[in-house]
């Protein structure tokens, strides 16, 4: 079963942080379409959060239709319009990465340096494929 998890310092809000590991489980292929969400229930006893903020977050990914709610059966992820990644992709991605953070921080990159030089990089490449 998924498993969310909240990070009180990230400066984003509970409800989106639960939105985006959908998302993310999806891409990745962690959630298949059918596979079942945890009931809101579960969620607020798990994180000892609010029941309206996990609310909020399941109606948020049925807007963007990453979940369907089947009243008295829970919150179901829907079939994706693009294929999730493969799992030989995902691995070489993830090692690449592992890889690249490893060689940031022995350079001395703090984690904030090392979030700000990602996100420059990943802007900057979005921007020029986009061009």
């Amino acid at each position: 079963m998924f498993v969310f998890r909240l990070d009180n310092h990230s400066g984003v809000p509970p409800y989106l942080q639960l939105v985006q590991q959908v998302r993310q489980a999806v891409l990745l292929g962690f959630l298949q379409p059918g596979d079942r969400l945890p009931l809101i229930r579960e969620v607020v006893e798990d994180l000892a959060i609010n029941p309206n903020t996990v609310a909020k977050a399941y109606r948020q990914m049925e807007q963007e239709h990453l979940v369907t709610g089947r009243p008295g059966q829970g919150t179901f992820v829907t079939e994706q319009q693009s294929a999730a990644m493969s799992p030989s992709t995902y691995t070489s991605l993830r090692r690449g990465l592992a890889t690249w953070l490893s060689r940031a921080y022995a350079a001395g990159l703090d984690e904030q340096a090392v979030d700000a030089l990602f996100t420059s990089v990943h802007h900057q490449t979005r921007n020029e494929d986009v061009a």
